[in-house]
């Protein structure tokens, strides 16, 4: 058996085919994850492409988050894959009309781009590396040079042209990346949760919010923990840039949404009665009121006030926290929410999460817990801090 599928329970008319809802909690994980990717490369483009000084401290963290997690992406579709094995089947034998034998193609050329741009950052330290460890480290750090021992001032400006050109083809690559997530939803037409042109961009801008909320989660936890002092501007212009796109994800959902209610007037009954029924905890309570609300409110009052210190610290790190949950409850709400929604118009299903299995609680949460792991790893071998770079 490929995989193991649960009954739901249904309310309603529903057609004996939707009482197994396919899609299931690894398919709310994968979005995410590509959000992160996206999110986390953007901050990483602000300083790289755009020159803004003030997000120096997280830069090349940010490539490296990003990498980290596009190389866990993938696991959540082969894991809800039957046969895992045929995953390349799309790239080999291709078929131009699918989004998502296209997507294989994009997903591979930005990994490649992600390998490329790190490969330049971190090349003068892989090369001193190199040079000074022996054994089977010194060995790694040596293939890893790719032969390229020239740190000279004219190498490094010729690298710096390269990571230049890298980041602004990544810009639209990362964001085509993710946007394309939201095209699938909203061009399935079978389903009125999901069938929406605004899709696309709600997905988007969501992406950028939640990488930009990690990255400010990693960069004030990993200054604490290495013991040196948070850069204040840093994290003043990262809470920006998140209040800022944030305002925007907002502005979206609620046309979207609005969008959504008109057509349950129009005679999609269930629509009206999934958002006044099911849908009051995870979307009014915890995605909206807490999780939206409260850190645009509480972002707003620290800009407007102007509020400085640890004060800014601990509003930023707690508005950023409740930003990631309220994106991952974003992704559930509508990945499990328009399938709980009959293709009738006409019941509504309930989808419960088994927590032990392969398609389970447990399981995603080892996937969201993977690109940190992965993290902590290649933090170690390539520094992305100045501090660590002065130490050496």
């Amino acid at each position: 058996m490929d995989t193991l599928f649960h009954a739901a329970p249904f309310t309603g008319y529903v057609y004996p085919n939707e009482t197994v809802i396919p899609w299931t909690v690894l398919i709310v994980i994968y979005p995410y994850l590509t959000g992160l990717v996206a999110g986390a490369f953007t901050m990483s483009s602000l300083y790289q492409v755009f020159g803004m000084q003030r997000f120096k401290p997280v830069a090349h963290f940010a490539m490296l988050t990003s990498l980290c997690c596009m190389l866990i992406v993938p696991l959540p579709l082969l894991l809800h894959l039957g046969h895992p094995e045929r995953a390349l089947n799309p790239m080999i034998t291709p078929h131009t009309t699918s989004a998502f034998a296209v997507f294989g193609y994009a997903a591979a050329f930005y990994v490649i781009l992600l390998l490329l741009e790190n490969w330049f950052v971190f090349r003068p330290h892989i090369v001193k590396q190199a040079q000074q460890r022996t054994g089977l480290l010194g060995l790694v750090y040596r293939v890893l040079t790719l032969g390229s021992y020239d740190v000279s001032e004219k190498a490094m400006s010729y690298d710096k042209k390269w990571i230049f050109a890298l980041a602004v083809i990544g810009i639209p690559g990362a964001h085509g990346l993710h946007g394309y997530v939201g095209f699938v939803f909203g061009s399935l037409k079978s389903r009125e949760w999901w069938s929406s042109d605004l899709m696309p961009p709600i997905f988007l801008f969501s992406a950028i919010i939640s990488g930009v909320s990690l990255l400010i989660v990693l960069y004030i936890v990993s200054c604490k923990l290495r013991k040196v002092p948070i850069d204040l501007e840093c994290v003043k212009g990262m809470a920006y840039t998140l209040w800022g796109f944030m305002l925007f994800a907002l502005m979206l959902e609620a046309v979207e949404f609005a969008s959504l209610m008109y057509r349950g007037r129009e005679g999609i009954e269930m629509i009206l009665e999934y958002v006044r029924g099911p849908l009051v905890i995870p979307f009014w309570t915890v995605q909206l009121a807490i999780c939206s609300l409260i850190p645009v409110l509480l972002l707003s009052f620290m800009i407007g006030t102007g509020t400085k210190g640890n004060a800014l610290i601990a509003g930023v790190l707690f508005s950023a926290l409740l930003v990631l949950v309220g994106v991952l409850m974003m992704r559930w709400n509508v990945v499990i929410g328009g399938q709980e929604i009959s293709k009738t118009g006409k019941g509504l299903l309930t989808y419960q999460m088994p927590w032990v299995e392969q398609e389970s609680g447990l399981t995603a949460a080892i996937l969201l817990m993977a690109p940190l792991v992965l993290l902590t790893v290649a933090v170690r071998f390539f520094p992305p801090w100045d501090d660590a770079k002065a130490a050496h």
